[in-house]
């Protein structure tokens, strides 16, 4: 007897252990979202779901996407560098190794990985790694999809918005995705992911969630969009104070971090004119109501995840691509004879409300300022992380996810597939510090994107931007900037003249990685697209 109970409860323990299902994993990432602009990170915009998942979670206040839109979705998917990915600038292929416009076959995707370990694969959203088939989520591991293929697109419908542009592109499980009348985006993606997890069968999920909220063009539902006009008639100086002094009272942002000043070339709000200040007021409201209804979005999810009994399994990450946005929208083909946030609008909220969207940290979208490339980070995993941490000294980066993902799901990243070579990720697992370890992160990271490069190691970076301020174009300031993010987290005293050494080993070091990666400089690059916009323009002719 009682070695039949003995037995017994051998077998019913190894059911147990092999009843145990691998974590579903959902990767949340937003477009153009400032590191401020959630309410948990310092927002007056109302994220109660995001906070929710902040709370019983864990946030990090020192973590970097790769700058922009392309090079941040593929440094994701592959845990490599933009570079190492082929996607070292945009969509665009420059016949060089690194500049292919697409993920490279020397890369594979968490995606693919995962689907070779046990894992359904969903996308939904924005892609932007690729526009030919070739290249699109059906043939980068995802087993399901419904997906933006392109950059940008009106949320109401896909009618092009570029001179000479064509019309948007949607895909559903590889077919051609025509909306209807009744469409909004946001609220579509929300949808396809409610159905793909309903449709999801015993087996563990990944779903990479890509919002288009809140890129441009600035499109809103009036019941959102109510709930915020109003509010920002107070003015960018204002409303950007107010949220400098909660990040503080958050902890978000370390205590000794001074709000960087407006740039010189921006105007104060009390320079606004009456007649005008409705207008970016409006713009204002909308981008919040974006934020608003894509909140919403994650809170069914949620809740589908509880009826379903899946939410404590799930680890759930949320992230930004890249910083707010400066760039206007003045030349477009859409119709703009609408009210902002409408069906026949077109707004872009530019540099006044992403200056905002960044606080306190300098620039935007593209730069390599941390207003730029620092991003809110959150993973809530109830069976896993404990809630109410707050990271604040681990160093991580957007190619992480690789890592991190892998580790949580018990798989390998592989170096070889099939005949494909795979390059070796320099990302790191983050599953310690989720579960509580003190681990330090990346003591050196570097960037690049069309010209702006920076280098980080330790309490030191070192910038260099090509870019204009009011991000129209770009400059010939080729100047290295060093600052200590220790002393000065918002980067706004230089002191190279003061450690001539410490530059000289940090751009040797950046000079080395570039090398590497075979990163082009900016004059270089720009050749090349002018003999393309050249040779295309023969062809045409």
């Amino acid at each position: 007897m009682l070695i039949g109970i003995g037995v017994a409860g051998l077998l019913t323990a190894c059911r147990a252990q092999q009843s145990v299902k691998q974590p579903n994993i959902i990767i949340i990432l937003a477009d153009d979202m400032g590191y401020s602009d959630l309410g948990c990170y310092g927002s007056e915009i109302n994220t109660p779901n995001i906070d929710k998942l902040a709370q019983n979670g864990i946030r990090f206040t020192n973590f970097y996407n790769a700058a922009r839109s392309c090079p941040s979705r593929a440094s994701l998917l592959t845990g490599l560098y933009p570079h190492q990915a082929g996607m070292g600038a945009m969509e665009r292929d420059y016949n060089h190794p690194s500049y292919r416009g697409h993920i490279e076959e020397r890369a594979t995707t968490i995606a693919e990985v995962l689907a070779q370990n046990g894992y359904n694969t969903y996308h939904v959203g924005k892609w932007h790694v690729g526009e030919a088939e070739p290249y699109r989520p059906l043939k980068k591991g995802f087993q399901k999809e419904f997906t933006l293929i392109d950059g940008a697109s009106s949320y109401y419908n896909l009618a092009p918005y570029r001179h000479g542009g064509d019309s948007g592109m949607m895909t559903y499980n590889g077919k051609k995705f025509c909306p209807g009348e009744k469409f909004y985006m946001t609220d579509a993606f929300t949808g396809y992911a409610e159905r793909f997890i309903r449709e999801d069968d015993d087996k563990p999920f990944f779903m990479y969630l890509a919002y288009t909220a809140p890129h441009w063009p600035l499109h809103a539902l009036p019941e959102d969009i109510n709930k915020y006009k109003g509010k920002y008639m107070i003015g960018w100086d204002s409303v950007r104070m107010q949220r400098y002094k909660r990040m503080l009272e958050l902890g978000v942002i370390p205590q000794n971090t001074r709000l960087s000043d407006r740039p010189e070339d921006l105007m104060p709000w009390d320079s606004v004119a009456g007649t005008d200040r409705e207008l970016w007021d409006a713009r204002m409201a909308v981008y919040a109501a974006m934020i608003d209804r894509m909140d919403q979005g994650i809170g069914r999810i949620i809740e589908l995840l509880r009826n379903k009994n899946e939410f404590e399994n799930t680890l759930i990450i949320f992230l930004s691509d890249n910083g707010g946005c400066p760039e206007r929208m003045t030349n477009t083909t859409y119709p703009t004879d609408g009210a902002i946030g409408s069906d026949r609008s077109f707004p872009t909220y530019w540099a006044y409300w992403a200056n905002v969207s960044n606080t306190p940290y300098r620039y935007y979208k593209a730069w390599v300022q941390e207003g730029g490339i620092k991003t809110p980070f959150i993973a809530h995993w109830p069976e896993k992380i404990a809630g109410g941490q707050m990271n604040t000294t681990t160093t991580g980066h957007i190619m992480d996810l690789m890592a991190t993902v892998l580790d949580v799901a018990g798989a390998k990243y592989p170096l070889k597939l099939g005949d494909r070579i795979i390059t070796p990720t320099p990302g790191l697992s983050l599953l310690p510090a989720f579960i509580g370890k003190n681990i330090p992160g990346h003591d050196t990271l570097c960037w690049e994107h069309e010209g702006a490069k920076a280098i980080k190691i330790g309490e030191w970076k070192l910038v260099c931007n090509k870019f204009s301020v009011t991000g129209q174009g770009w400059n010939d300031n080729t100047r290295w900037q060093l600052f200590n993010l220790k002393d000065d987290p918002s980067e706004i005293l230089d002191v190279t003249d003061n450690n001539a050494q410490i530059v000289v080993n940090m751009k040797a070091a950046y000079r080395k990685w570039a090398d590497k990666l075979m990163v082009l400089e900016m004059d270089t690059v720009k050749m090349i697209r002018r003999e393309l916009n050249l040779n295309r323009k023969v062809k045409d002719e």
